[in-house]
C-alpha cells in the first residue's frame, strides 16, 4: 500500500471511529450497555481508547511503509483536536438534534 492510501485509509478510519460511540449504544459496537442508554462518560471514554486504537493502526501503517518519524507532544494534541472535530457529527446527531 503506497502512503496516500494508507493516509486515506487512517483518515476515514478515524472519521468512522470517531462517530461510533455516537450512533450506537453498546459499548465499542459489541458489548451491549445494560441501562439502556450509554451515558456520555462512557462515549467519552470509548471515543479515547478509539483514538489510541486508530492512532495504533496509523503508527503500524506507517511502519509497514518505511521509517517511523518521531513524534513530540504538539502532533498528539492535533490529532486528538482533529478527533473530536471528526466525532461533531455524531455529537450532534446524538444531543442536539431535536427528535420529532
Amino acid at each position: 500500500m503506497d502512503v496516500g492510501a494508507s493516509s486515506w485509509l487512517v483518515i476515514l478510519l478515524g472519521l468512522a471511529a470517531a462517530n461510533l460511540p455516537f450512533f450506537n449504544d453498546k459499548v465499542f459496537a459489541v458489548l451491549p450497555w445494560r441501562a439502556g442508554r450509554k451515558p456520555f462518560i462512557v462515549r467519552l471514554l470509548e471515543l479515547a481508547a478509539l483514538y489510541f486504537v486508530v492512532g495504533g493502526i496509523g503508527l503500524a501503517l506507517e511502519a509497514r511503509i518505511g521509517t517511523v518519524f518521531p513524534q513530540n507532544w504538539e502532533f498528539y494534541a492535533i490529532t486528538a483536536c482533529l478527533f473530536l472535530v471528526f466525532a461533531f457529527p455524531g455529537f450532534v446527531a446524538r444531543y442536539l438534534r431535536k427528535r420529532h
